[in-house]
């Protein structure tokens, strides 16, 4: 998708949820043939001309500043995190630069080896799980050989393997709706990846579920995410996944799995370290 499109299609996305009431307008017509807010109602509260508020909806503002794009995000209403996506999406418009394939970095592996008591794991910006331990393995994709050379994407696995993910994940739509968010915030900052945008049109193509889901623009702040997990062989464990982010912010980031300590998730945590520790012998 071309990153003005996208752009576009977030703010029409959030524009539809408005109706005139929430932004101190009159209803006017009880029948009205746009759902949401018009674009000829936002624009003046925003203190930009209909016609430029047009053009940034059709992908063809690609100097707007700051201040418009943050008086835009206040009249939709919009939280922290979509105003850091709007913005994202922006700047996203103006590039045009191919990015770098996605390499791990030695050290980066050196971290995740050296975590032996919960999971974690090295996750790329499209998704793929980059590196592992042992636990992460057997918590998130054991189905999967851990020590060979392809490793799972995540979200193709919880999209194209919804037997094992709906299983999996206590809340299964949440989860798929936060990898989405986790896409679309890569999207925005790296518009170039060739690579990023052939997974979202095979996911699109190959999934329903993510077609209807992506339709609704999620956008969630991934870093700290407190999830329910099924394990056939120690229950169900609350785990909170903290997405530690690389110095150089190409996209990767460190996921690391904690329980609350004393909790009944710590002690099924420890029991499946437990398991694991046993099968390497």
């Amino acid at each position: 998708m071309y990153p003005g499109s996208a752009l576009g299609e977030f703010l029409r996305s959030r524009r539809a949820r408005l109706r005139p009431e929430d932004v101190g307008l009159s209803p006017g017509r009880r029948h009205r043939r746009v759902s949401g807010l018009r674009r000829e109602e936002l624009a003046p509260l925003a203190g930009v001309s209909v016609g430029y508020y047009t053009r940034l909806e059709q992908g063809q503002g690609p100097n707007v500043s700051a201040e418009v794009l943050d008086a835009i995000a206040r009249v939709l209403r919009l939280d922290d995190d979509e105003r850091d996506h709007l913005h994202r999406l922006a700047r996203a418009a103006r590039a045009r630069e191919r990015v770098r394939p996605e390499r791990l970095r030695p050290g980066i592996k050196l971290m995740v080896d050296s975590f032996t008591e919960v999971p974690a794991m090295a996750v790329g910006r499209r998704g793929d799980v980059l590196a592992w331990n042992r636990l992460a393995h057997a918590l998130l994709a054991p189905h999967w050989d851990f020590d060979g050379a392809e490793k799972p994407n995540f979200v193709r696995v919880d999209f194209l393997e919804t037997g094992f993910a709906r299983e999996l994940y206590v809340d299964w739509e949440q989860k798929a709706r936060d990898d989405i968010a986790y896409l679309e915030g890569s999207l925005s900052r790296f518009p170039g990846d060739e690579g990023l945008a052939a997974l979202v049109e095979e996911l699109s193509a190959l999934s329903p579920e993510f077609r209807a889901m992506r339709a609704e623009h999620p956008v969630a702040n991934c870093a700290s995410i407190s999830r329910g997990y099924r394990h056939p062989e120690v229950g169900v464990m609350t785990l909170t996944s903290e997405l530690l982010r690389t110095p150089d912010d190409e996209g990767q980031g460190v996921a690391v799995f904690q329980a609350e300590p004393g909790s009944p998730s710590s002690e099924r945590l420890r029991r499946l370290a437990g398991l694991v520790a046993a099968t390497a012998r």
